[in-house]
């Protein structure tokens, strides 16, 4: 989930003068989630999503799998075949999901926010750099690569897809999992990019509330438009 997924449309925000009711985005706790299932059902969500469709944030984990991108190249995959590799409609090249990282999918009517892709992927974003800070883990951006790093290392990789005007996908945060399975790849497309996670900068918090504080952050942000 590296970067977001360029739009064959700009995201136009709602006219002036039509007024849309703005709700806040309902969060829903998946648990431990099969990404295949999950996938498909961010797909079918946003496919039949109306103009008055609530946004929703779904927390969860996922059993270990890599995910590729539509730019994802041969190159970047896994030197071994252990983990199962799905491709996917977000942007970016190849990531790892497993037990231990907090996911949160943004379904995000991003027109009716008056949000851009670019502004989306920011307040996810600071989402993540305010959470992070909230546990005195100090946190920031990197040019040209989308995603949080801590001392250089990468702690959470992001990527989107926009269709009719909505996102889906979302953010990946690591908090105390088996980073191993990220050495075998080049991560999100960077060879030797280190990767962290929070329990490795005094985090206590699991995976599950790291993801529940994650999606109240993001959704008071997201209420803030």
């Amino acid at each position: 989930m590296q970067s977001a997924a360029r739009s064959a449309y700009a995201v136009i925000p709602a006219k002036a003068g039509i007024q849309i009711e703005k709700r806040a985005p309902i969060v829903r706790h998946l648990g431990l989630a099969g990404f295949v299932s999950t996938y498909q059902a961010m797909r079918r969500l946003t496919d039949s999503r109306g103009t008055t469709t609530p946004d929703e944030l779904w927390v969860l984990e996922h059993p270990p799998i890599y995910t590729v991108g539509i730019a994802g190249r041969a190159e970047h995959f896994p030197r071994s075949g252990e983990v199962p590799l799905e491709r996917i409609d977000r942007g970016g090249q190849i990531t790892y999901h497993g037990p231990g990282q907090a996911i949160v999918y943004t379904l995000v009517d991003l027109a009716r926010r008056s949000l851009t892709v670019r502004g989306m992927v920011r307040l996810i974003e600071d989402a993540v750099i305010e959470v992070l800070g909230a546990h005195g883990v100090g946190a920031g951006r990197r040019n040209g690569a989308p995603g949080v790093y801590v001392d250089g290392a990468k702690i959470a990789a992001l990527g989107l897809r926009v269709r009719r005007g909505c996102c889906y996908h979302g953010v990946a945060l690591n908090v105390d999992m088996d980073l191993a399975p990220f050495w075998a790849i080049d991560p999100c497309g960077y060879p030797g990019l280190a990767v962290t996670q929070t329990r490795a900068h005094g985090v206590l918090a699991d995976a599950e509330e790291m993801g529940h504080e994650l999606a109240r952050r993001i959704a008071r942000l997201i209420e803030d438009q």
